[in-house]
């Protein structure tokens, strides 16, 4: 591919697909939401070209089928990714969207195809602690509680068919959650570099320790922030998304 141009275009992914940048980092959202989460990103960092992933049944593939599993969407992941692995590359999933961005990392390895040089997991328990999320135990008011909130926090009057098209994805999303079943670790090839933001209240430091059994290259990192300020693409956040590279 010449600098400059674009690949056909992939339902997975809301950018095209560039030439003009020698690596990539591919970023997963959180359960409810899709790769609006990482509107805010710039379009590369650091010159590393920002490629945020679009889950199916959600956003602008809301009329598809739900991806069901985790493991199936990592496998349908796989598949799309294979034209993106030309160069370099990084993973970024945001809690629940960590869990399936390590399956991809497994299900790249089981293909034969290149993985990622790091992957990087923001506010998540490693998956066989993953059953312990206090969302997974809400009732569907509570649910609707949760999603009218966060819609408020990002400045929005939350609209109801707004909030009850949230709450149908993050039903949806939650029950691939709670079929979400990895007994035992398995250790992948890459560095993984797991991030505890300082002000989340859900998530301690103490509850990112199971990731150690997944790499023999863990390091914790902590940043400054709630759960959710990944959205607004922190300098430090940024900063530490290409160090890799």
């Amino acid at each position: 591919m010449t600098p400059g141009s674009t690949a056909a275009t992939s339902p997975w992914f809301v950018r095209p697909q560039t030439g003009d940048h020698p690596a990539r980092i591919f970023c997963y959202p959180y359960s409810g939401s899709g790769a609006s989460a990482f509107s805010a990103w710039p379009a590369a960092i650091d010159d590393v070209e920002v490629c945020p992933v679009q889950f199916p049944g959600r956003e602008n593939r809301l009329a598809e089928p739900h991806y069901g599993t985790y493991e199936n969407l990592a496998a349908g992941l796989v598949e799309s990714l294979k034209p993106r692995l030309d160069r370099p590359f990084a993973f970024f999933g945001h809690c629940a969207g960590a869990l399936p961005a390590f399956e991809t990392v497994v299900g790249l390895a089981e293909t034969g195809l290149p993985g990622p040089e790091c992957l990087f997991v923001s506010g998540q328990p490693a998956p066989h602690d993953a059953a312990g999320d206090r969302m997974l135990t809400m009732t569907e008011s509570e649910l609707r509680a949760e999603v009218e909130s966060f819609v408020r926090g990002r400045g929005i009057q939350p609209r109801p068919d707004m909030i009850e098209m949230g709450l149908a994805v993050l039903l949806r999303d939650h029950a691939a959650a709670r079929a979400y079943r990895r007994a035992e670790p398995v250790t992948v090839r890459c560095p993984i570099v797991v991030l505890h933001w300082r002000d989340d209240p859900d998530v301690s430091l103490d509850r990112l320790e199971g990731w150690r059994r997944y790499s023999d290259s863990v390091d914790i990192r902590v940043v400054d922030g709630g759960h959710h300020d990944f959205m607004n693409a922190p300098d430090e956040l940024l900063k530490l998304l290409t160090s890799w590279r």
